[in-house]
């Protein structure tokens, strides 16, 4: 049989929503990387200097010590684990940016995808060749290629469609992208070549 990926997932029982009301209007979180900045920049840098009343926060080390953040955006070096749940439930939306190697290979969701999603936080993401495969964009998930994007979904969608957005989301992690649901497709990838290998026989 064709190899197929078996991509990553999220607990269920770690991430998920709390009720609180959000602090910032756009998140990241990332450790930085020179070949996804330009898009940190095109989305989320850009946005916050023209949209100054607009509260954003990155977290995540090695950023360069040249970098000039915009006042509104607030800086978290390390966020450990334990605090990730409550980092997405802060926030209107979150910020998904994704690799270069992972844009060119297509179909490589990151994990932060499925856990943003879990925490029922709306996401904004660069586009990449099956992320449709994953999350349904407009209904599950927001696409942004340019900081005129980023702005727009920042100011017009309406807190009950943000909602909405958000908990399509977390229902279709529920139904396909929990670690019970990977195991399950493992051992029927398992099954498939252990059938194959015996029919050959």
């Amino acid at each position: 049989p064709m190899a197929r990926p078996l991509h990553c997932s999220v607990d269920p029982r770690l991430y998920h929503p709390e009720p609180r009301s959000p602090r910032w209007d756009l998140g990241y979180m990332g450790t930085y990387s020179a070949d996804r900045h330009a898009t940190l920049e095109r989305l989320m840098l850009e946005p916050a200097r023209v949209w100054r009343k607009g509260r954003f926060i990155v977290a995540g080390a090695l950023y360069p010590e040249t970098l000039v953040w915009p006042p509104n955006i607030e800086r978290v070096v390390h966020l450990p684990p334990g605090k990730h749940r409550e980092f997405y439930n802060a926030q209107r939306f979150t910020l998904n940016v994704t690799r270069e190697q992972m844009v060119a290979a297509g179909y490589s969701p990151s994990v932060r995808l499925f856990e943003a999603a879990a925490c029922g936080t709306p996401i904004i993401s660069d586009w990449w060749e099956g992320l449709d495969r994953f999350f349904t964009p407009g209904e599950e998930i927001l696409v942004a290629r340019t900081a005129a994007d980023t702005l727009e979904l920042l100011r017009t969608v309406s807190d009950e469609e943000r909602r909405r957005i958000g908990l399509q989301a977390r229902e279709r992690v529920l139904r396909e992208h929990t670690a019970a649901h990977r195991a399950q497709e493992l051992e029927e990838y398992a099954r498939e070549v252990l059938g194959s290998a015996a029919s050959r026989r």
